[in-house]
C-alpha cells in the first residue's frame, strides 16, 4: 500500500465494520436484557394477581362462613307475604351496594 489515500480508505472501512459489529452486539445484548426484564415483570404480575385472587377468595369464603353462622334469614315464601320478601331483598341489595362502594373507596 504505497498510496496513503487508499490506505486511509481501507482503515476507515475497517473502523466502520468494527464499530458496526460492536453496536450490533451491544444492541442485541440490550434487547436480550429487555426481554428478560419483560418476562420477569410479567411473571411477577401473574404471581401477584394469583396471590390477590387467592386472598380475596379466602376472605369471601370466610365472610360466607360467618354469614351462615350468624343466621342470615332467607326470604320465606311460607308466609305468603311476597311484597315483604321483595322489600327485604331490596334492603339487602342496598346494603351490599353500600359495602361495595366502601370497598372500592378503600382500594382506590
Amino acid at each position: 500500500m504505497s498510496n496513503p489515500l487508499v490506505q486511509a480508505f481501507f482503515v476507515g472501512r475497517a473502523v466502520a465494520e468494527v464499530v458496526n459489529e460492536r453496536l450490533e452486539v451491544a444492541l442485541t445484548d440490550a434487547l436480550s436484557e429487555l426481554g428478560k426484564f419483560d418476562a420477569e415483570a410479567r411473571e411477577q404480575l401473574h404471581q401477584f394477581t394469583e396471590e390477590v385472587l387467592e386472598r380475596a377468595n379466602r376472605a369471601a369464603e370466610a365472610a360466607n362462613a360467618n354469614q351462615t353462622t350468624t343466621g342470615v334469614r332467607q326470604p320465606s315464601s311460607e308466609t305468603g307475604d311476597l311484597q315483604a320478601d321483595i322489600d327485604e331483598l331490596r334492603a339487602e341489595i342496598a346494603l351490599l351496594r353500600t359495602e361495595l362502594q366502601h370497598y372500592r373507596r378503600a382500594s382506590a
